[in-house]
Parts: structure tokens; sequence; C-alpha cells
């Protein structure tokens, strides 16, 4: 029997340390209705084998991390992630580590992509990936490394963007289409809040994964960090620039609340290691999806321009007791007045009370104005933002 012929771009792939799918990415026809692969009926593990797995790992080294090692918490989140009837997208997996999401995954007939960085944890996931018939990929590489600012060769676990969706199978989708896939993972602790703005500035400029249409996240992240993605305008402690942000660039969705010490980490004593939180409850790790807008981007908001709109938000909200007539004032915009009540915004209103669609709105007035748009802002608070590399 000949070998199957690997698609175009493999040498790439292979080069890369990425395994392309061979033929075609979707399931085949025997599968089951409303687009679902049949169930492979696999086992899953009990809590307890699971964190031995993980602790086993641990003697290899590497970072903080967090696991689903409960049977309950992984089919929690399979209901969460593919709760719609219909033909739904493949789910790239983060940071799968023992693998008792991914086997709950594939015993509900979703196609999964595995993306996973510790070394300890791929023989097993690579022994599952072989006995199925292309319901599951494995790739070495750390989403949470994806796309560094490094020239030359990109270094596993680091990994493009492209030639992941390549080995994935996915080609890019117009913005307003359906979301191509979703990403489920779980924040590192250590740099939660950075990696939400890096994922919020890839977003709005439309690089990286989001080039390939509006790829859906759902992530786990601190009840700290979650309060302050919904923040209202007037909650002075929460109510932050990535507030504004995250609201005008995404849906945001609560889908499940669970205690830390559901999950298990690598720590050496087994710790939960809880991040403390003086204001904030942070009780639970929130698992929260984020769909970007369809109608995000218009004749005054585009992915071009976009560093300057993240940047006008993190300027007003720097003090948020402060009036905003004070703060277009200070950028030398005369009329500021004058377009607020255009805008049908008081004129009185303090940054931290203005809402997420008003900053939008503001935004794109401001855009018709010269003053804004060429005296404030300079090049070299453009690559202070830009340069947000994890």
């Amino acid at each position: 029997m000949r070998p199957a012929r690997a698609p175009p771009g493999c040498g790439r792939l292979l080069a890369a340390g990425l395994r392309p799918l061979l033929g075609c990415p979707r399931p085949p026809p025997g599968r089951g209705v409303a687009g679902r692969w049949p169930s492979p009926g696999l086992r899953v593990p009990e809590a307890a084998e699971a964190e031995r797995l993980v602790q086993e790992a641990r003697r290899a080294g590497g970072p903080l991390r967090r696991f689903i090692a409960c049977p309950r918490l992984a089919r929690t989140v399979q209901r969460c992630l593919w709760a719609a009837r219909g033909p739904q997208p493949v789910v790239l997996e983060c940071g799968p580590g023992p693998g008792i999401l991914t086997r709950t995954l594939l015993n509900a007939g979703v196609r999964v992509v595995a993306l996973e960085s510790h070394s300890a944890f791929l023989p097993n996931l690579q022994s599952l990936e072989n006995s199925l018939d292309g319901q599951l990929k494995v790739i070495y590489g750390d989403f949470f490394r994806l796309d560094p600012l490094v020239t030359g060769t990109v270094k596993p676990p680091a990994v493009c963007s492209d030639k992941l969706f390549e080995a994935m199978g996915v080609a890019a989708v117009p913005w307003r289409a359906d979301v191509p896939v979703k990403v489920f993972g779980i924040l590192p602790q250590k740099k939660e809040r950075n990696t939400l703005w890096r994922l919020l500035f890839i977003l709005y400029e439309c690089s990286s994964i989001f080039r390939y249409g509006r790829v859906e996240l759902n992530i786990f992240i601190s009840e700290k960090e979650y309060k302050v993605l919904t923040a209202k305008p007037g909650e002075s402690r929460a109510y932050q620039a990535l507030s504004v942000l995250c609201q005008v660039g995404c849906e945001i969705q609560l889908l499940h609340m669970e205690p830390w010490s559901s999950f298990v980490t690598n720590l050496k004593n087994k710790g939960l290691a809880v991040s403390k939180s003086m204001w904030l409850p942070n009780d639970h790790l929130c698992l929260v999806r984020l769909t970007p807008q369809r109608d995000l981007f218009s004749e005054g908001l585009k992915p071009t321009n976009s560093a300057t709109f993240i940047f006008m938000v993190k300027q007003c909200l720097a003090k948020r007791k402060s009036r905003l007539t004070d703060r277009l004032n200070s950028w030398s915009l005369d009329n500021s007045g004058q377009l607020l009540k255009a805008l049908e915004i008081p004129t009185d209103v303090e940054t931290g009370n203005l809402y997420p669609e008003d900053y939008k709105r503001l935004f794109e007035a401001l855009q018709n104005c010269s003053v804004f748009t060429e005296s404030w802002f300079h090049d070299e608070v453009l690559e202070s933002i830009r340069n947000i590399n994890l």
C-alpha cells in the first residue's frame, strides 16, 4: 500500500517540529450526527491517577501550572464548550497535561488539537493520538508563547500561529464569519494580567491567531481578573482600561466558577498557590468565554489605528477621577466641550464613569480631528505597547 501523501507545506511544518494533518482535516464520513465524531469510549482516569501523572512530570521542572484532574470538572467544561447543536469548530486545548479534559472531549465527539509544552506529558498524549483515526492532533508547543517577538528561527515550545493553524488544517475566514476555532486554556497565574493584555492587543490588531477570524477564547482566569474584565463605570477599584477594552472588543460570558482546590498544581508541596487579593473576591477560578465582536471594527476604529485607541483608553483611565474634558484639553483639543455635547456625553463626566461604548464613539469622533491624530501620539508610545511579549 502506498503511504498517504502529506498536504502542501509539510516541509516547513516538519522543520518547525509540527506534524501536519494528513488528508482532509474534517471528520470521516462515518462520524455521528450534528458534525460530531463517534465516541471512542476512552477511559478517563480518576483524579488520584491524574495527580500522580502531574507529580511525575514535576520532577522535570517547569513553571507553576494548574491542571484539570477531576473527571466531574472535565465533564462540566466539556458541556460549556460544546453546548450548541450542529457542526462545531475544532477545540485547541492549551496545556492538556494529564489529558483528563482531552479524553472527556474526545468521548463527546469533539475534534481536539492538544498543544502541550511539557515533554513529560507528550508520550501519553501521542499514544492516545495514535490510537484514534484523526480525531486528536498533538503538537509540542506553548500557546502562551505564541508568536514571540524574536528574529530568526522560533524554537519550541514557542510556536508561530501560521504554522500552528496550518498543522491544524484551519484556514482564515472573514472577520464577520462564524468562529473558526475554540481555544481552551488556564491562564498562567504569574503572567495572568500580561497575558490578557497581549490577547487584547492582538485581537484589536487582527494579528497572530486573530488573522484567522474571530477565534473564541474559553479561559480559566482568577475571580479578581474576571471582576476587572466585567466591571462597570463607577466601580472605582475594578473599572480599568482592561475593562473598557475587553467589553468593547468581546462578548464576555461567565460559563462556570470552580474553587481553586478543584485544580491540581505541579508544586512540590501540592499547594494551591492562590494569589492574594485585598479589594476583590478571589475564591474561584472562572471559566470565561471571550468571543470577539462581529462589529468591532468600523470606519473610525480599524486594526491599523487600534493601538491609538488602546493608548487613549489607558491615558483616560490612568486617573479615573479626572474630568474627561481636562484629559481632552491636555491633548490640545480646543473644542472638547462641543465634541462631548455632540456625542451626548456630559461635559463634567469623570473618566472612570464613562461607558465602554462611549469611549469607542469618542475615539471614532476624534479620528476627524487632526490635532488628536498627529500631535499627541508618538511612535515610542506605540512601540512600548506593541512590545508586550511574554
